[in-house]
């Protein structure tokens, strides 16, 4: 299927390139100057239109912010503009590739296609004014006028021919995604997840019997059970009737908590009111019941070594981390850990030892991070941890911890041996960008600075840190 597809796509691409050359070749050189000037004298006031039409649709004004637009985006829109508008037969191909970078980009942060094709309907308007002011209305002014349109459209068209193919691709993981499940173990997770859901209801129960205060009780939403079941369970079961009935349970008894029983009441009151937060928690249990009936035992998507998560479910699980930072103003973490001179122990204990101590400190990560949280086998050496639902100090706390406990346990190697490791990662913060490679790209650059600065350690990324040599922060699986 992926060499069909990329068969297509190349044959589409070479179809557009020889289209563009033509009508590049067809424009005259009075035309191309006009373009030429166009770009020289206008592509930052053209920019700038482009992102105030841009702006005004509440779909881009919800996952832009002016910053980003002012200091990152409207710079490269300007070069975008300016690159079309010198656009000759000898650097086509090069635009082409670059008409596909940005169709990936939008595919990944969700920017809609009629939006972009909006945003260019607009700047093709206003270049044909600008032609017109500058140019009148004869015959090379009309050659421009069609080379553009042709410039535009073609361009147009590469883009959305690379954010259809990665659509698709985001489409195809995330229907393995839901497939797998995150739930290696269907049997097991059902019970932990309900035992966890009983040991919150229980706390309740025990805090109004001994007058505790009820006023500073963990919310459902907030428990173990409830991040595993907003942060994982959703994305697993799929949206549904079931899971909008739970997350709408769930907060009916956290409303309840709030505003019905941190206020003094009757014991008759109280006790009427306890009854209808355990009938709807009865409801959950039955409801999430149903849902891991429907799994079934499903094995595929985890690494065959660790039996971690695969590294292709990370950009369907970062897409999700946004979308819920972005509805509940929260954050997230990304922790990126490479074993220390990882090479040296597979050269001087053999694979073997490599292995088991990949697999040690899968059953670390696994241990030490909780349950709504994800771990990934990134390659090779390297592990992805998500931190859900954490600021910077919580996440810096955890990155210390497994930190430390990698370096306090060594590995039990088949001849009793005990072989120290350790590990050096780069925390990153969601900063509220909607692209997940901006975060990945932060904590690439805060292991590699982790590396250069003595390894066995945790830094923080920033911005200002350079980007590691050779190195792509979320590859394509």
């Amino acid at each position: 299927m992926n060499n069909v597809t990329s068969h297509n796509t190349d044959a589409e691409t070479a179809a557009l390139v020889i289209d563009w050359k033509n009508s590049l070749a067809a424009a005259g050189p009075q035309a191309k100057q006009l373009l030429a000037d166009l770009g020289d004298h206008h592509a930052a006031e053209l920019a700038a239109h482009f992102y105030k039409v841009m702006m005004n649709d509440v779909r881009a004004s919800r996952s832009l912010s002016l910053d980003q637009v002012r200091e990152r985006l409207q710079p490269a829109m300007q070069r975008w503009v300016s690159n079309l508008l010198h656009a000759n037969p000898d650097n086509v191909e090069s635009l082409i590739a670059a008409q596909r970078v940005v169709g990936d980009v939008h595919a990944r942060v969700g920017i809609p296609v009629d939006l972009v094709t909006r945003g260019t309907r607009v700047l093709k308007q206003r270049m044909f004014t600008l032609i017109a002011e500058s140019a009148g209305h004869g015959e090379a002014a009309h050659a421009a006028i069609a080379s553009l349109t042709a410039s535009f459209d073609i361009a147009l068209e590469g883009m959305t021919l690379a954010y259809s193919n990665a659509r698709e691709r985001s489409s195809r993981t995330d229907a393995a995604y839901r497939l797998f499940s995150l739930v290696q173990n269907v049997s097991t997770e059902r019970e932990r997840q309900r035992a966890l859901l009983l040991d919150w209801e229980n706390t309740l129960l025990y805090a109004l019997a001994s007058q505790g205060e009820v006023a500073a009780f963990e919310p459902l939403a907030q428990s173990e059970f409830g991040l595993w079941f907003t942060h994982k369970g959703i994305p697993s079961f799929g949206e549904s009737p079931e899971t909008n009935q739970i997350n709408a349970l769930i907060n009916s008894v956290d409303q309840l908590l709030q505003h019905t029983l941190q206020q003094d009441s009757e014991p008759s009151s109280r006790a009427l009111q306890l009854q209808d937060v355990r009938m709807k928690v009865s409801q959950i249990r039955n409801l999430l019941g149903m849902l891991f009936e429907r799994i079934g035992e499903l094995d595929a998507g985890c690494d065959a070594l660790t039996n971690l998560l695969n590294r292709r479910f990370l950009p369907t699980v970062l897409r999700r981390e946004i979308e819920l930072a972005h509805k509940s103003n929260g954050s997230f973490a990304v922790l990126l850990l490479d074993l220390d001179h990882f090479k040296a122990i597979n050269d001087a204990h053999g694979h073997e030892a490599g292995d088991r101590a990949l697999q040690h400190v899968a059953s670390i990560l696994n241990q030490f991070t909780r349950g709504s949280d994800y771990v990934f086998r990134y390659g090779g050496e390297e592990f992805v941890v998500v931190l859900v639902a954490v600021q910077e100090q919580q996440a810096r706390v955890i990155a210390e911890g497994l930190c430390r406990r990698i370096h306090d346990t060594p590995v039990l190697l088949s001849d009793d041996q005990r072989l120290d490791i350790t590990a050096s990662i780069g925390v990153a913060l969601y900063d509220g960008h909607p692209d997940y490679e901006r975060v990945m790209a932060r904590a690439d650059a805060a292991m590699y600075r982790a590396k250069k600065q003595g390894r066995n350690r945790v830094v923080l990324g920033t911005d200002a840190m350079p980007s590691p040599p050779g190195r792509a922060a979320l590859q394509r699986s």
